[in-house]
């Protein structure tokens, strides 16, 4: 059995009723297609198995011990359409985040499509030293305010959100549709949303003249690819250039927020930010003018990922 699937065949008029084909039978035609098409979708060794199974447990609504008892019930019509469009979008090379439409990150589970970048392992060890410094900050019951500039889906911002009780988060990002998918985000996280502010602007601009110098701590994940022929084609094929692309070798926007944070900053605060591992001796170099300390820090590969700059100087100073 190959090709796509006729829903109507399968199971009649009757979107809802059972069609002929048990959603076992589906998950091996998904793993057999998608193995067929591992090389040109960029699929790893293993990949195509784990990957039938996650559409599958979308097309059906079956997840944990009752996905395994339900692969011998028939799927129905609609299942099968949703099954079949699902694969079909796989096929074509579309990230199977954007496939399923979710994703998960820390303790989030996160819409995701083609309006942000996906959010990756990277940005969860850049998620886990902000928080630290939020941590480092705060002083009992006192309320902390943290900035996530060019938030995307809201990952970093929203998971600070959730983690740390005291916090007061505002994330920002010049482009609505990014806002429009972190707004989604943000009313699936419960009571901190009360804690969160979203805004539309590029870095600091939303922000009022009220907030310069009180901010706790300030977190990126900006722009900081240099060209698009750097990128695999799963990447600059689906996800956003402008998350991605940046100015002057991919520095231009990693060094506009190591200039413009201290202001923004309380004198204890800290600026976190996640870059190309090339890029690292630069941004250190360059935070160290601005900040009393400035440290890089590993992701779990072990390349330089990102810097932690704390305590900044005085606006006008430079060491």
């Amino acid at each position: 059995m190959t090709g796509e699937f006729d829903a109507e065949k399968l199971a009649g008029t009757d979107a809802d009723g059972e069609g002929v084909l048990s959603w076992r039978a589906l998950l091996a035609e998904a793993e057999q297609r998608f193995r067929s098409a591992a090389d040109t979708i960029g699929l790893a060794p293993g990949g195509a198995g784990t990957e039938a199974r996650w559409v599958v447990e979308e097309a059906s609504g079956f997840e944990g011990a009752e996905f395994d008892h339900g692969l011998d019930q028939l799927a129905t019509v609609r299942g099968v359409a949703r099954f079949d469009r699902m694969v079909r979008r796989r096929l074509a090379g579309e990230p199977i985040q954007y496939v399923l439409g979710h994703w998960p990150f820390r303790h989030l589970d996160l819409m995701v499509d083609h309006r942000v970048l996906i959010p990756r392992p990277e940005t969860e060890v850049v998620t886990e030293h902000a928080l630290a410094e939020l941590n480092r900050v705060s002083r009992g019951s006192e309320v902390v305010l943290a900035a996530d500039l060019g938030t995307g889906s809201g990952a970093i911002g929203l998971s600070l959100a959730v983690e740390h009780r005291r916090a007061q988060i505002w994330l920002s990002d010049r482009s609505p549709d990014a806002i429009a998918v972190a707004r989604a985000n943000l009313a699936g996280i419960g009571g901190p949303a009360t804690r969160v502010n979203i805004v539309e602007g590029s870095w600091f601009e939303p922000f009022g003249p009220d907030l310069l110098g009180r901010f706790a701590l300030v977190v990126s994940n900006p722009p900081y690819v240099r060209h698009r022929l750097e990128l695999d084609r799963s990447v600059a094929d689906w996800e956003p250039a402008e998350a991605l692309l940046a100015a002057e070798d991919g520095m231009a926007e990693l060094l506009h927020l190591v200039e413009t944070s201290p202001r923004w900053l309380r004198p204890d605060g800290a600026l976190v930010l996640e870059f190309s591992p090339e890029q690292a001796p630069v941004v250190h170099e360059r935070a160290r003018h601005h900040f009393a300390e400035a440290e890089v820090f590993q992701d779990l590969a072990g390349l330089d990922r990102g810097i932690v700059a704390r305590h900044p100087r005085p606006v006008g100073q430079s060491g």
